[in-house]
Order: structure tokens, then C-alpha cells, then sequence
């Protein structure tokens, strides 16, 4: 940036900012979001037959809805469209200029078609009415002016009640598109709850979204048992950890299951690291059942995602078994896999393996136990 223009913008940001105390313009923001408020106060207030007409409406819909505005009412249409959809109501947004030129094509009989407009006289709206009455929607009206062209023309009239904008000027759309956007919310929310919209349909819509990660079911995100380790709890230690080698990825632990087949402990190379440290080898030949994790912390098949995430987060767990409703394992999450998912990336190991001071997961191989192992050697790499 040239000397010149540099001074240009520290004169511009003098002027702009210097006539006005850091109070002063903290106020001056608060009185765009009272004046707001105050309108969104005032909505909330005279909802009235014609909302739940609007809703009923919505509910029956047969078709699709179609949401179109101009301007900066267009934009927040946009934005209802996306939300409608997202809530399980099929909605989309016709640009009121492209409607011209063959997206009129998306419009069918059947549709509802919700026009967004402050004044009720936007030319661009006005000049849609008409292809749309031929094409034999229900028209419902976002408008301040029932008594306006638009309002005149509309099957149902939503008011958005007498608004003051809360630009300066009075001039730029501020208080108009909060009104709104509040009142499509409005509409949306009620539609979708009256609708039995569930979380679990909020996850099939948003298959890639952080909520909808977290409302997925933990099956999404496990380790299925073929990519498991999983043993007999009557087993030695050797036998177990010997028995389970298995090449490629791994996670840290191995589930063990009783005579039933139900899970009834955990093992993981940490605990295994810790006998190898006593340098106690008869202890290697004890059963399992004597050192393993009894009656670890689990989750259910078809339990949401966010289940698995507090766990691992708040116990500070690695390794997370899930079991079907009669305790069998059926797969584990490992933090590995969902470290992007945890709330502040908390990835400590298992609080019940080891004591916050120690290390943490160790990835031991089995073939450690099957040479005569010389305390003070070092340990084979892990991958």
C-alpha cells in the first residue's frame, strides 16, 4: 500500500471512529439490537389464526414449497428454504429474475409458494403472481402491508406487523428481514415438530455436519469386530495376547467375553506393559480374568454418537466397547478413529488403565512374549 492511501484509510478510520466514545458506539449497537428485539417482541405477540392456517397448510403440503424474495428478503428466503429442508419439509428458492428464464419450471400444482416482500410491492414479486396463479399454488404472503398488492393477491397473509428499521436512515432492510426470518423459523420449527421430526432424521439429513455426526449411531463409527481383538476370559494372559495377533490397523485393547459370549473384561497393551514392567513372567501363564478390566464401560448398538463422545471425553477413555442388548461385543470405538469429534480434542488414555502421571497407550506386539525376553532391551517398534 502506497504512503498516500495508507494515510487515506488512517484519516478515513480517524474521522469514522474519533468522533465517538468507545460508550457511545456501544450504544449505538445496542439500539440496533432493542429496536430488533423490539419487533421480534411484537411478532411473537400477534400470532394469530393466520400462523396456524400457515402451519396447517404446511403440514398437509403435498408437493413442495417454494420460497422467493428479492433483495435482502430473497436472501433470508434463501436461507428459510435451506432450513425448511433441513427440518424434513422439501423446499427450494426461486430467484424471482430466474423464474423468468425456466426455473418457473420447478413450480408444480400442489406447491405452496411463501413470498417474502416488507412492502408487498417488490415489481419482481409482483410480476410472479400471475405464472403462479396459472400454475395452481397455494400463495402465502411475508408481508408488513396486508393491504398491499402482494397482500391482496396471497390465498393466506402472514403481517410481519408495523416495523421501524433500525438503520439510521431508516432506510436499509435491519429490522424487516430479522421479522422475517424469525417468523419462517417460526413456521419451519412448528411445522417439523407438529411433522414428528426426530433427531435421528435431523442425522440423515446432515450425514456431514458436526450434529449430525454426533446424532449418528455409535455402529457409524466402530471398529466392527472383524477389525477387533477378542478373546476368552478363561484364557492365560499369553494365550490371549499370542492368540489375538492379527496384521494392520488395531486398536489398543482386547475385549473378552465370558462362557455366554457376553463381554465381561478388557485388556489393552497398556495393562500388558505394566506385568512386563513387574518382570514377573509367572504372572504372564495367570488367567486373564485376574488382571483384566471387569465389567468395563460400554455402549449399546443403536445408541447416538454423542453417548460415545461424552464418555470418551469426561472418563478420558481410548478404547470404548459396543455390545448388543444381551452384552456381546459387537465392535469398539477407538479414539483414534473420532478424535475430530471430541469436544476440546480430549484424548487422554483410559482413567481406568492408567494413573494420570504414567504414559500413556502403548502398542505392545504379542511376539514379545514369544522370545526370552531380557529386561533392560528395548521393546520392538510399534506402527
Amino acid at each position: 500500500m502506497s504512503r498516500d492511501a495508507a494515510a487515506r484509510v488512517r484519516h478515513t478510520d480517524a474521522t469514522s471512529t474519533t468522533l465517538a466514545t468507545p460508550e457511545e458506539i456501544v450504544r449505538l449497537g445496542c439500539e440496533v439490537i432493542q429496536t430488533e428485539a423490539a419487533a421480534l417482541a411484537g411478532l411473537a405477540a400477534q400470532l394469530d389464526g393466520a400462523f396456524v392456517d400457515a402451519v396447517r397448510i404446511l403440514c398437509d403440503l403435498r408437493g413442495d414449497l417454494i420460497v422467493t424474495g428479492m433483495g435482502k428478503a430473497g436472501h433470508i428466503g434463501a436461507k428459510l428454504a435451506a432450513t425448511f429442508a433441513s427440518v424434513g419439509t422439501r423446499a427450494h428458492f426461486l430467484h424471482p429474475a430466474e423464474a423468468f428464464h425456466g426455473d418457473l419450471g420447478r413450480v408444480q400444482a400442489g406447491d405452496a409458494v411463501l413470498v417474502l416482500s416488507q412492502s408487498g410491492e417488490t415489481s419482481e414479486v409482483l410480476q410472479l403472481l400471475a405464472p403462479l396463479r396459472l400454475t395452481g399454488v397455494t400463495i402465502i404472503a411475508l408481508t408488513a402491508h396486508h393491504g398491499s398488492t402482494l397482500g391482496r393477491a396471497a390465498d393466506l397473509v402472514l403481517p410481519l406487523g408495523k416495523l421501524e428499521e433500525a438503520c439510521s436512515l431508516g432506510l436499509a432492510p435491519s429490522t424487516s428481514t430479522a421479522v422475517m426470518l424469525a417468523l419462517g423459523d417460526a413456521l419451519a420449527l412448528t411445522v417439523s415438530r407438529l411433522r414428528g421430526f426426530r433427531a435421528e432424521d435431523f442425522a440423515r439429513y446432515h450425514p456431514g455436519g458436526a450434529l449430525g455426526l454426533k446424532l449418528s449411531a455409535v455402529d457409524d463409527h466402530m471398529r466392527t469386530l472383524d477389525e477387533c481383538r477378542v478373546s476368552q476370559d478363561w484364557l492365560t494372559i499369553r494365550e490371549v495376547v499370542v492368540g489375538c495377533t492379527r496384521p494392520g490397523r488395531r486398536s489398543g485393547a482386547i475385549m473378552l467375553v465370558d462362557s455366554q459370549g457376553r463381554l465381561s473384561g478388557l485388556f489393552t497393551d497398556s495393562d500388558l506393559a505394566r506385568l512386563i514392567e513387574r518382570r514377573n513372567d509367572a504372572t504372564l501363564d495367570a488367567p486373564i480374568r485376574d488382571v483384566m478390566v471387569h465389567a468395563p464401560t460400554t455402549v449399546t448398538s443403536g445408541q447416538r454418537m454423542s453417548v460415545a463422545l461424552e464418555v470418551l471425553s469426561t472418563r478420558k477413555f481410548s478404547e470404548l466397547p459396543v455390545v448388543d442388548r444381551q452384552g456381546r461385543p459387537v465392535g469398539m470405538i477407538d479414539v483414534t478413529d473420532v478424535v475430530g469429534m471430541l469436544p476440546e480434542q480430549k484424548t487422554s488414555n483410559s482413567d481406568h488403565h492408567f494413573p494420570d502421571d504414567e504414559p500413556p497407550i502403548v502398542r505392545l506386539y504379542p511376539e514379545v512374549l514369544e522370545f526370552d525376553f531380557q529386561w533392560g532391551e528395548e521393546l520392538p517398534e510399534t506402527d
